[in-house]
């Protein structure tokens, strides 16, 4: 499959573009991004072509690996949908429901697979533990704690991120702990409460179509002593968590690319495809309309 990678910030350097590049079943075409001498550097880097212009690379391509602000990504997802191309995305989706379910849509009415990039989802340990954990049922409870410390810590590459320090954590790692907490619990039937903490930390309760309840607290500026994500199950089989994965970026957005090639393939969707994704944007708009005091 012929790819190409549009973006150039952190997260393409450290984690898109090795991927793309060192995948034996990829021909990595060319980078794309808003700036062309990032652009031209990050192509150099990995042996491939800076493209200045976009739907140049949209028609060298089969499929394109998005490493952009959520607002762009959906935007330029449209556009590489309706030139026919797969979609590798990132999380979240879009930033409200409307610019999600265009990308849906876009992706249903060209026939193309889409993926959307949760990194837990794509590590072996934690998706063994979710499907295990999906097949036992009978769960009362859920409690997910996503602290990061992406606007505390020195020395983070993301810390300075535009669109993380106006949608803060809810819609940065909250998709995160959404991805693994559905699988599990099921859709919710509401978001029953949702509350500011410290910094841009926000504490959410939903109610599950299952009869069990999750809380989540969500955060991108804890202290970084005490950054880290835990999940926690309570039920009739007892209590679990989550494992740790000591897997790192590069493998993980390879799977992500592996399960895009067997879904361009098959045709059979991935769990983590945009309609996935989409429903998770969903919940988060629907936390911050609570946290900005209107209904649910």
């Amino acid at each position: 499959m012929r790819i190409g990678l549009l973006g150039t910030g952190p997260w393409a350097r450290v984690a898109h573009a090795p991927a793309l590049s060192g995948h034996p079943d990829l021909d990595f075409i060319g980078v794309w991004g808003r700036r062309p001498d990032a652009a031209a550097e990050l192509a150099r880097l990995h042996g491939t072509r800076a493209y200045d212009d976009l739907d140049t690379l949209l028609a060298d391509v089969d499929a394109v690996a998005v490493a952009l602000p959520p607002a762009v990504q959906a935007e330029l997802a449209v556009r590489a949908a309706r030139a026919g191309c797969h979609l590798l995305l990132d999380k979240p989706l879009a930033p409200t429901v409307a610019e999600g379910r265009a990308v849906v849509e876009a992706a249903e009415r060209a026939g193309v697979a889409s993926v959307v990039f949760f990194t837990t989802r794509f590590q072996p340990g934690p998706e063994a533990w979710i499907g295990e954990q999906a097949r036992a049922g009978g769960w009362f409870t859920g409690r997910a704690q996503w602290l990061g410390a992406v606007f505390t810590a020195a020395d983070s590459p993301f810390g300075a991120s535009p669109w993380r320090r106006e949608k803060g954590a809810l819609w940065d790692v909250g998709p995160h702990a959404l991805s693994i907490l559905l699988p599990v619990l099921g859709e919710p039937r509401r978001v029953t409460a949702a509350a500011y903490g410290p910094g841009d930390t926000i504490h959410l309760v939903l109610d599950h179509e299952s009869g069990a309840s999750s809380s989540l607290t969500l955060s991108l500026t804890a202290p970084p002593a005490a950054a880290g994500a835990t999940v926690e199950l309570h039920g009739e089989a007892g209590v679990t968590l989550l494992p740790e994965s000591s897997d790192g970026a590069v493998p993980a957005v390879t799977r992500a690319v592996d399960a895009l090639l067997t879904a361009a393939r098959t045709g059979i969707p991935h769990p983590c495809d945009a309609a996935f994704a989409l429903r998770i944007t969903r919940i988060l708009a629907t936390a911050e309309s609570l946290l900005d005091g209107g209904a649910p």
